[in-house]
């Protein structure tokens, strides 16, 4: 059995070869991420694996031997950390279904292809190359969330875990052909659509151009080829720089749309035939329209960045959609979309979750890049440009971040949530308007009388906070918001610069 885990080794000692590294910060809301080796090492991996199967075995009381799928995303060093992972599972007892390389919603699906309760995928997601991480879950499609997490965290770091013979280690071939084959099994297309497919050199370069083509698509590649270095841009679909190559490469080959893929494969972004991007709240109104005549009364999550358009839009209204705004975090709208019987949850970072007819309610960037299509061809001969100007026209900003310490950010909310609720409930004004209505599932976002919002809440990912603001109305309306939100926080001492600012 491993050593108690410690945060304070330092790589290149002999205590780092033989202890357990694991710094307590990387385990997070809904899933764990750390810098590879400063943070977490081999033996750590392997703490975390003992905590992880130990955890299963709570879980899941009434299973004698938890079945766990695990995969790893493409960077030079998942797959040593995921067979550390793995050790650590088997130490414990527990039956691992290794799937080798893959996307996160490979391993999702890999739970109900190879009928295993449980998931461990080692993904850094669309982080920098140096960051490793786990997303875990125990009950398909759900993923943990802070509760399961809170768990594993103390499982591991006060080494708790029950040491069990009979674990065991079944490498599986073929579900990465299994997965493109159950993308890919219903009618193709027929619509003639060129689509650019963008993978930032990550591993959804392996599976969406197949699947695509599959289905009829006309693929242009764009960084599809694995390349661990990532020597173009990380493969992150919110990162600009990797939409505005995929905009450049729509507008040179005359393609109807752009599909930009995360590390993992489970975020989708898009840039229309005009090279304009559609950030995923937009994208999901109209998503959401195609499916609300589809389905009647059908019922949407929305995350709390996301556009008030989901409340407002006349299409989705006439068509007796309904949305719910809930958590930021694709566990807690995983959770949500799951338990509300919704038929999908959009959330602004790319994030979509699509429940029977269309999906199994796991979020898969390549599922959304098929549904996008059924849109494109249920319309007729408008153009994605066309659709995106058929909204009604907002001023959005950017998610935007400033420094706040992971020790302080979520009293640091607490703060902000308190001062809103006193102001609305004194009748006080915002922006020279009265507060309509205040949504505290997730920060605090406050909306005034002509439907302008703004958001403060703590990031789940990183020592800072999210503040997002929108107006229906004006730019300057938008940008009063932002600048009544950061008097506010710029009171606070504990928070810092901001990553951007409008």
């Amino acid at each position: 059995m491993l050593p108690k885990p410690r945060a304070d080794l330092k790589p290149n000692s002999e205590a780092f070869e033989n202890t357990p590294l694991v710094k307590p910060t990387g385990f997070r809301e809904y899933d764990a991420r750390w810098l590879f080796p400063d943070e977490i090492n081999l033996s750590g991996m392997q703490a975390l694996g003992f905590g992880l199967g130990n955890v299963l075995f709570d879980l899941l009381g009434d299973d004698p031997q938890p079945r766990i799928i695990v995969g790893h995303d493409y960077r030079s060093y998942s797959q040593s950390i995921k067979l550390a992972l793995t050790t650590g599972l088997m130490s414990a007892g527990v039956a691992v279904l290794d799937i080798g390389l893959a996307l996160s919603p490979t391993a999702y699906f890999a739970q109900f292809h190879l009928d295993a309760p449980a998931v461990a995928m080692v993904t850094a997601s669309h982080n920098e190359n140096g960051w490793t991480g786990v997303k875990m879950g125990a009950a398909r499609p759900l993923t943990f969330g802070p509760d399961e997490m809170s768990a594993l965290r103390d499982m591991v770091l006060e080494h708790k875990g029950v040491a069990r013979t009979g674990g065991t280690y079944e490498r599986i071939d073929g579900v990465a052909q299994a997965y493109k084959d159950d993308l890919s099994k219903r009618d193709k297309f027929t619509r003639k659509l060129k689509a650019v497919v963008a993978c930032g050199n990550g591993t959804a370069g392996a599976f969406a151009p197949d699947v695509l083509r599959a289905l009829g698509i006309d693929v242009v590649e764009l960084h599809c080829e694995l390349d661990h270095s990532f020597p173009h841009h990380n493969p992150n679909p919110e990162d600009m720089e990797m939409l505005h190559a995929m905009r450049d490469k729509v507008l040179e080959t005359g393609a109807d749309i752009g599909f930009a893929f995360d590390g993992d494969g489970d975020r989708c972004g898009v840039v229309d035939n005009e090279g304009e991007e559609i950030f995923a709240d937009k994208m999901g109104v109209l998503v959401g329209r195609d499916l609300a005549k589809q389905h009647k009364d059908a019922v949407f999550v929305a995350d709390v960045k996301s556009t008030g358009l989901f409340m407002t839009d006349p299409e989705l209204q006439a068509a007796g959609a309904k949305t719910q705004y809930w958590k930021t975090g694709h566990s807690y709208m995983k959770r949500q979309t799951h338990e509300l019987g919704a038929l999908a949850g959009f959330e602004k970072s790319g994030h979509y979750f699509f429940n029977a007819p269309i999906g199994r309610g796991y979020d898969d960037g390549i599922v959304t890049a098929i549904a996008i299509c059924d849109m494109l061809e249920r319309a007729g001969d408008a153009s994605m440009a066309d659709l995106r100007r058929s909204l009604p026209v907002t001023y959005g900003s950017p998610t935007m971040s400033p420094f706040c310490d992971d020790l302080k950010k979520y009293q640091v909310v607490e703060r902000a949530i308190a001062h809103f609720e006193k102001l609305a409930a004194g009748g006080g004004s915002l922006i020279g308007q009265n507060i309509r209505d205040l949504v505290t599932v997730n920060g605090v976002r406050i909306t005034v009388e002509d439907g302008t919002w703004g958001l403060v809440r703590a990031s789940s990912n990183k020592p800072g906070l999210v503040v997002v603001v929108e107006s229906p109305v004006s730019e300057d309306n938008m940008r009063a918001m932002f600048g009544a939100i950061d008097a506010l926080l710029s009171s606070y001492d504990e928070v810092g610069e901001y990553d951007q600012k409008i």
